[in-house]
């Protein structure tokens, strides 16, 4: 008889979690994986997809507009907001199909609720115990909303996927990706966009040519950014809200959404009465190979607070399963991961900002451009594209690529390549650009910056 009931006992069947789950399945590991809510976690249910897909819709307000430009007459024409939200449902509803499929097909048990660690090797979930030889924690995380009087008359990311109308105007708190992206579905949409960001402005831990790129676009498409916001409390006000901030300055508009961050979803999983380590947002702190300071419990994915993206989760969870049930140590390159903003326009980068590169290297170079697609040419659209490279002097090797612009996302992916294969300025220069593109910029930039 076999000592626990199951090899692996996941908690969050998220990305990360059922990566894992479905790897150290295929090799023949009895697995067991809990959910509270859908499968498919943030990413499929409420985050990278969902977004993605009203930020497809929104954006055809663009391509509607610039149409007379190419020729097209177009009548008037409406967005159905609850008919966009009913096909965004329904492709969540087929995925999470899917993944339950992709589960039971690896031999994944799936056990509805919430689990808790009881010990290092059980889990209780909705108050039956399982043993397990080990524990896997990928539980996400969850928006994060301030501790001030009326925060919660605020809406975060989760229910703004879900409304059943576009809001007249609306109130984003933040300057991260979450806020500028809803900023730009809403503003595609037709509502009032004003975004109250804390610091200096949108985006600042990018580049610094990236963050004003994108607050100049913004600001084109008509979104308000308001900085140095410190907001006090939030009040009902008729039909909307209106928030006070620091020196009697006031915002009022139908609806408010908190962007302001996500933090580790992993409060009441028990994590601190089995002696887990966690940092003062949650985190879990691992090491290199997922463990935690608790033999035989691991964590990946944003309840780690790492990289917090999807396919660094995927990666970490069946680097895990090699590890642990396919006899092949594997460690994931946290290094050089290359990530996307669907704002609009478009933020992607891959690489060292300007700043970073300065700090560790002696001797940098900055290549850099502005101009207008085009494609935007003929409608007359002034929005521009920004590119930029960051290149060490000394060994001519590229250490930052960034872009602000359409199509960055799949312009920089081919570009992460590049930075991980360690290529130089030189070979940037000896390739032939595709004309004409926006993408063959970043192979003609001869003059580095002033």
């Amino acid at each position: 008889m076999a000592e626990y009931d199951y090899d692996l006992f996941t908690i969050g069947a998220g990305s990360g979690g059922v990566a894992a789950s479905r790897r150290a399945g295929s090799y023949g590991a009895r697995v067991a994986i809990c959910e509270a809510d859908r499968v498919g976690g943030t990413c499929v249910l409420r985050g990278c997809v969902p977004k993605k897909l009203l930020v497809y819709a929104s954006h055809l307000r663009d391509e509607l507009v610039d149409a007379a430009g190419y020729g097209w007459t177009i009548g008037e024409a409406t967005l159905d907001w609850a008919k966009l939200v009913a096909a965004k449902d329904a492709e969540l509803d087929r995925l999470n199909g899917i993944y339950l499929r992709m589960l039971a097909s690896s031999g994944v048990e799936v056990i509805p609720g919430r689990g808790t660690i009881i010990d290092p090797h059980t889990v209780e979930v909705r108050g039956r115990r399982y043993s397990t030889k080990r524990i896997l924690v990928a539980t996400g995380g969850w928006p994060h909303v301030p501790e001030i009087p009326g925060a919660d008359l605020g809406i975060t990311s989760n229910e703004a996927l879900s409304l059943t109308k576009v809001p007249e105007s609306i109130l984003i708190v933040g300057g991260g990706y979450i806020a500028v992206e809803f900023a730009g579905i809403f503003a595609g949409a037709g509502a009032k966009v004003t975004l109250l960001v804390r610091g200096y402005g949108v985006m600042r831990d990018f580049d610094d040519d990236v963050h004003a790129a994108l607050a100049e676009e913004l600001t084109r498409r008509g979104i308000e950014i308001r900085t140095h916001t410190d907001i006090e409390s939030v009040e009902r006000s008729g039909d909307g809200v209106v928030v006070m901030c620091r020196g009697g300055i006031e915002h009022e508009a139908e609806t408010l959404l908190w962007a302001t961050g996500r933090w580790p979803n992993t409060r009441g999983l028990g994590l601190e009465d089995v002696g887990v380590a966690t940092d003062d947002r949650g985190a879990i702190v691992v090491d290199e190979w997922s463990h935690t300071s608790v033999h035989g419990i691991f964590a990946i994915g944003d309840a780690t607070n790492r990289i917090n993206l999807t396919p660094v989760a995927i990666a970490d969870g069946r680097a895990l399963a090699e590890t642990l049930f396919n006899d092949t140590p594997t460690q994931i390159d946290h290094e050089g991961v290359p990530t996307a903003v669907f704002s609009q326009p478009q933020v992607a980068t891959v690489g060292l900002t300007e700043k970073v590169a300065r700090s560790r290297y002696p001797h940098v170079v900055v290549y850099r451009t502005h101009f207008r697609p085009m494609k935007n040419i003929l409608p007359g659209r002034q929005e521009r594209t920004m590119m930029k490279l960051v290149v060490d002097h000394d060994s001519d090797r590229v250490l930052g690529v960034h872009m602000v612009g359409p199509d960055a996302a799949e312009i920089i992916q081919g570009f992460a390549v590049a930075l991980k294969c360690g290529a130089t300025k030189k070979q940037f220069d000896a390739t032939v650009g595709i004309h004409p593109s926006s993408a063959e910029e970043f192979v003609t930039m001869v003059q580095p910056a002033g």
